[in-house]
Order: structure tokens, then C-alpha cells, then sequence
């Protein structure tokens, strides 16, 4: 080989899948590259595909695509039962899965003029907190580890496994639980569970601090997030951002607080806003909301008395296994619940909640069946996915992984 130019350039082969926008004999020139970065590789957080023109390390244009594990979870919503399709609630956002089974009961009781008890409510806002602090765990740690701040991650992902452990407790199951039921929950919480929740409060509060002063005021991760993936209030009222992702750009919005649903109204909490809309700024609002998460469980476990956990109501009602085994009625019941399902009243409805990304909403409209005839789901991903390209237009490789992390797109919500 020789040393000359043109001995240099000959020896050079284009990697597959690389392309450039003019010849490529010109490679001295001033070349763009067009590069994948995604679906499957892992700082992607999901199986998500943004395809990058570089000049050298800085994205000077891009677009993103899903769509690669689209699940029809809309369209199964029109084909199961209103009971059915609860456990299918739970594969949006499995981070913070209570939230979707939440919100969607609450849409179904919407339709069906259902109010559940005083127990049931605090339990289900229970289940709402620790699903939000267990999703921000996640959330920021994995942002951590992708800028290379491991022992942070290992300090929130304790806690989020013994949460994970009291819900367990609750209904049995870990990730996916499908516990909130229309008109009540799967079980009533067991004896002495207020206690072990508000010890958890109390141990979790203590390595939220250590976890701060870990890691906020860390010169090297203060540089690689201050002032990265800046998507301002504009930006945001643009791209109907919402959740924390929002409040770090300066928009003062919390449903919980400003349409509140279940017993929002009877605990306290302060809504953090920040105002850069950066990396930092949105990691700063969920380590703050976890802290008010926390205020928020505390007080669920004081207020909550003992009481029923279901709606009188028969429609929705499912009967006891007492009930069951020893009556007729109660087994015809039992199998037409499960075999054909409950009608729900002709009508429409839309029920929006705070969940830890942001709104969350259901749409749906009945004909009297057992099924909905329409359903739509409004995931906060789906909205925060689209902001992507022009948050990292003109920032690093590098700065584009830190900004997606930060704004948390899981893709069993965006691929609904």
C-alpha cells in the first residue's frame, strides 16, 4: 500500500448500511454520513430507530421511527371484554403498570356511573405513587448508567425492587399485576401493610438523599446534561409534551393537583417546575416528585381506614367464591362475568391521569355491548417520541443518548 493519497483512499470500503450524500471516491471532502442508531441497540430504551445524518460526531439532521413492536393493544381493546382487557392495561407502560390499571378502570366506571369506596380509592392512589416513584427510579438510573454513573443506578434499583415487593403483597404479582378491577381492587391490602409502607417511605427518603448528593452536583454529570437536549415551553406547548418532561421547561401543570380524581384533594404536595428544559432540569423534576411521592404515601397510610373495596354494584360486582362453590346462581353469575362480561350503557367517555410520564387518557366509546365499539389511548410517549429529532438537531452522538433517557419513552406505551 502506499502512502499517497490515492494509495490511501483505494483501501477504504464503505461499512454496510452507511451512506453519503455525494460521490464517495470524494471522502476527504466534506462528507455527511447517514447512520442508524437503533432499533436494537440497547441505549434505545425500547426496540426505537432514529436515522442521523452526521458530520462527524454532531447530528446535523434527523428523523425517528416506531413501530416495531406494535401490539394492536387499541384494536384488542375492541375485541376483549371490559373485564378481559385490564390485564392488557398492564403491557403499556410496564414501569409504572398500576397507573394504566387505574386509569382505565376509572373510564369504564365513568361510563357506568360507578363510585367505589373510600378504601378502595386510597389503596388505588397507593398503588398510583408507588408506580410513579418505582418509574423514576428507573427512569434516572438508567439515564445514569447510559453517561456511565453506575453505583447511582444500583442505589434506586434496592428500593424499586422492595417496592416491587410490597406490591406483591397487595395482588401477588411484581410487574404486570392487573390488580385495580372495575368497581374495586383483586384483594383488600393485608394486616399491617400501612406499617411496612410507611417504613419503606421513611428507609426510601433516606437514599433518595444519598442518591442527590451522589450524583446532582457531580462536575462530570453536571457537564453532560447541563444545557443538553433543550426542548423549551414553546417547544413543549408544541409538541404536547406533558408530565415531568413539561414541567422541567417551565409548564406549571399537574393533573393530579389541577383535575384531581380518587382523594387527590385530601393530601398535600407541591408540583416541582423547573424552567431549562434540559437533560438536568428533567432529571431535578423526577428526583423531586419521587420526594413528593413519598409525602404522598405517607399520608394515604394515615388516612386510609378500614372498609369495603368494592362497589355495590352487580353488574361489575364478581361473586365470592363462597358464593360460587355453594350456589347455583352464584356459578352461572361467575361464568357469564368471566364468559361473556358485563354490558356497559351506551355513551362515550375520556379519563386523563398524572401518570409518571404525563397524560395518560383512555377514549372510549359504547354501544350497550360488552365491548367497547372504540377505544383510543393517549400515551405521553407517543408525543415525547416526536420531539427527538429536533431536541438533538445540532448536539453529539452522545447528547443524543443522554436526551432520550432523559425523556423516559417506553415502547410498549409508544407501540400501542
Amino acid at each position: 500500500m502506499t502512502n499517497t493519497r490515492e494509495g490511501r483512499r483505494s483501501q477504504i470500503e464503505l461499512p454496510v448500511g452507511y451512506q453519503v450524500e455525494h460521490d464517495p471516491d470524494d471522502l476527504w471532502g466534506d462528507a455527511r454520513v447517514v447512520v442508524n442508531i437503533g432499533p436494537t441497540h440497547p441505549a434505545m430504551h425500547g426496540a426505537l430507530r432514529m436515522v442521523a445524518k452526521l458530520n462527524g460526531e454532531t447530528i446535523e439532521k434527523s428523523y425517528c421511527e416506531f413501530g416495531f413492536t406494535h401490539r394492536a393493544k387499541e384494536k384488542l381493546g375492541e375485541n376483549r371484554t371490559f373485564h378481559n382487557f385490564t390485564v392488557y392495561t398492564d403491557r403499556l407502560n410496564y414501569c409504572s403498570a398500576l397507573i394504566n390499571n387505574v386509569t382505565y378502570a376509572l373510564a369504564v366506571e365513568k361510563l357506568m356511573g360507578i363510585q367505589v369506596p373510600e378504601r378502595c380509592m386510597w389503596i388505588r392512589m397507593i398503588c398510583c405513587e408507588l408506580a410513579r416513584i418505582m418509574d423514576h427510579l428507573i427512569c434516572i438510573g438508567i439515564n445514569a448508567v447510559d453517561l456511565g454513573a453506575f453505583s447511582f443506578f444500583l442505589y434506586g434499583f434496592h428500593q424499586r425492587e422492595e417496592a416491587y415487593t410490597l406490591v406483591e403483597k397487595l395482588c401477588g404479582a411484581r410487574l404486570t399485576t392487573s390488580f385495580t378491577r372495575i368497581g374495586g381492587l383483586m384483594a383488600d391490602a393485608p394486616d399491617g401493610f400501612e406499617r411496612e409502607l410507611k417504613a419503606w417511605v421513611e428507609k426510601t427518603r433516606k437514599v433518595i438523599d444519598e442518591m442527590d448528593e451522589l450524583l446532582t452536583n457531580n462536575k462530570i454529570w453536571k457537564k453532560r446534561t447541563v444545557g443538553v437536549g433543550v426542548f423549551n415551553k414553546e417547544d413543549c406547548m408544541q409538541y404536547s409534551f406533558s408530565g415531568p418532561n413539561a414541567r422541567a421547561a417551565g409548564i406549571d401543570l399537574d393533573l393530579r393537583r389541577d383535575q384531581p380524581c380518587l382523594l387527590y384533594k385530601e393530601v398535600e404536595f407541591d408540583v416541582p417546575v423547573a424552567q431549562n428544559g434540559d437533560v438536568f432540569d428533567r432529571y431535578m423534576v423526577r428526583l423531586s416528585e419521587i420526594r413528593q411521592s413519598l409525602n404522598i404515601l405517607s399520608q394515604c397510610a394515615d388516612k386510609m381506614k378500614k372498609g369495603p373495596i368494592w362497589s355495590e354494584d352487580k353488574r361489575v360486582r364478581i361473586p365470592e367464591k363462597t358464593v360460587v362453590h355453594n350456589t347455583m346462581e352464584g356459578m352461572i353469575h361467575h361464568f357469564k362475568f368471566f364468559m361473556t362480561g358485563f354490558e356497559v350503557p351506551p355513551g362515550e367517555a375520556y379519563t386523563q391521569f398524572e401518570a409518571a410520564n404525563g397524560e395518560l387518557g383512555f377514549y372510549i366509546v359504547s354501544k350497550g355491548a360488552s365491548r367497547a365499539h372504540r377505544m383510543r389511548i393517549r400515551g405521553p410517549s407517543v408525543w415525547h417520541f416526536q420531539g427527538i429529532s429536533p431536541m438533538v438537531e445540532g448536539e453529539k452522538i452522545a447528547d443524543m443518548v443522554a436526551a432520550l433517557g432523559s425523556i423516559n419513552i417506553i415502547a410498549g406505551e409508544l407501540d400501542r
